[in-house]
């Protein structure tokens, strides 16, 4: 029985996550650990994570590898998302980390990571899905695929993030005045008019939302709407209501909303100012809310060829 594993360490958590494929395909979640981060307080104006970050980035990779109970696993494909990869000081932290728990990150380009979000929302959607759109917003840079194979046919990568936005343009997390939302809404607008062939939604496929982002913003909009099926879409019109409730709050309160992690809340505004930056420009009037997205894809792709569909309620997503 094949199993493969992977360690993602983020802005917020290092995540060790191993699964196996039993027979029939089936993906199982065989071990997962997650130490948490806060990365965005060790930061510096250039993105430089401080002495105290890097130590902090040692011990939850050295806590997560050390808490699996297996003698002896799966290699693990370790990799950085783009709070490290970013950082001017990437290379330092990356040989720390190995000097003290020998295990190496990776990194992967933002475009790298859009294309295994992509494989991971085509397993998810199953086997008859036609024409996706796959939108997933990070910390650094928001990520864009469509297509209607195994691969895509069209990513982009773009340093829209939300934790980039909220440094750049929140300090803080919260705006100052209306104007200064309109002064937002208006850099996102021309950065995502200025993508060449951006992906459009189409009439007969399917949207997918794949972070973390989405995924609380749908579950505040449904909590708003009192809507079933809570928290597995969200419309144009829903995330419009988020943003001016969001903006009216500051961090502390917007992380007693239904949905808005603690953790999460200082960049909820900016998420949310992206996200629906992101539908208009791609004309998308709703998204699905899809749990899988780069770690996913990185696991399908590990187990064996990603045209075999995955059972999408025993995967840790």
């Amino acid at each position: 029985m094949r199993q493969a594993g992977v360690l993602d360490v983020g802005c917020h958590s290092a995540l060790l996550t191993v699964v196996r494929r039993r027979p029939g395909t089936v993906l199982e979640p065989v071990f997962s650990r997650k130490v948490r981060l806060r990365l965005h307080e060790t930061l510096d104006r250039k993105g430089r994570l401080d002495k105290a970050g890097m130590k902090s980035v040692e011990r939850a990779v050295a806590e997560a590898v050390a808490a699996d109970p297996r003698p002896r696993g799966p290699e693990v494909f370790a990799f950085a998302t783009s709070v490290i990869r970013d950082a001017p000081n990437r290379d330092e932290i990356i040989a720390r980390v190995a000097r003290t728990t020998g295990t190496r990150l990776r990194v992967l380009t933002g475009v790298e990571e859009a294309r295994l979000a992509y494989v991971a929302a085509r397993q998810w959607a199953g086997p008859t899905a036609g024409q996706l759109l796959v939108l997933d917003i990070g910390g650094g840079t928001v990520e864009i695929a469509s297509g209607t194979g195994d691969q895509p046919r069209a990513v982009h990568s773009l340093p829209l993030g939300a934790r980039r936005i909220t440094r750049d343009w929140l300090p803080g997390g919260t705006a100052p005045s209306q104007r200064r939302l309109a002064e937002i809404r208006q850099h996102l607008h021309r950065s995502l008019e200025a993508v060449p062939g951006l992906p459009q939604a189409e009439p007969d496929g399917r949207v997918l939302a794949c972070s973390k982002t989405f995924e609380q913003l749908a579950r505040l909009a449904a909590a708003l709407d009192k809507t079933p099926r809570a928290g597995q879409r969200l419309a144009l019109p829903q995330l419009r209501t988020s943003v001016s409730l969001l903006a009216d709050a500051g961090p502390s309160r917007r992380a007693k909303l239904p949905g808005i992690s603690r953790h999460r809340a200082e960049q909820s505004l900016a998420g949310a100012l992206i996200a629906q930056a992101l539908m208009e420009a791609c004309g998308a009037k709703n998204v699905e809310i899809c749990p899988w997205s780069t770690r996913e894809g990185l696991l399908l792709e590990h187990l064996g060829p990603p045209h075999i569909t995955a059972d999408r309620s025993r995967l840790v997503g």
